[in-house]
């Protein structure tokens, strides 16, 4: 597997475990709950690492893509980044209330990172698809 297919299978872990955080914690179930988020994390520790790794060995990679899904790629890529820069300390805030049981801190800033972080995630794959498997690349 490809360092930026493992990437994206990173991102999709993460996002299937938010989605999957997101109704244990709504049914009251705070273990499994906190079990989902942690792999979330991890899955998205791992994305971050081999995104830094492919980048710092391959550098950027050009979208080949020309008219209408140019940009739709850009108009994709834009606000995943801002998100992706806004959501890693945001995650990395509400994850520390929540393992230090500041659970009312907690429970205000995760209905925003959640969101975004689950943006992230799935925006994160489709910027993936529309690189290697979009139109005009070979």
């Amino acid at each position: 597997m490809s360092l930026p297919a493992f990437n994206a299978l990173m991102n999709s872990t993460s996002a299937v475990c938010v989605v999957t955080g997101w109704l244990l914690i709504r049914r009251g179930r705070v273990e499994a709950h906190r079990l989902a988020m942690l792999l979330a994390l991890f899955a998205s520790a791992l994305f971050l690492a081999g995104y830094l790794t492919h980048h710092a060995q391959v550098g950027s990679v050009p979208f080949r893509g020309q008219g209408a899904a140019r940009a739709l790629y850009f108009a994709i890529l834009f606000p995943h980044t801002i998100g992706a820069v806004v959501a890693l300390p945001m995650v990395l805030v509400t994850a520390a209330r929540a393992l230090r049981g500041r659970f009312a801190a907690h429970r205000a800033l995760a209905r925003w990172t959640l969101p975004l972080w689950l943006f992230v995630s799935v925006t994160g794959v489709v910027v993936y698809f529309m690189l290697y498997h979009g139109p005009g690349t070979p």
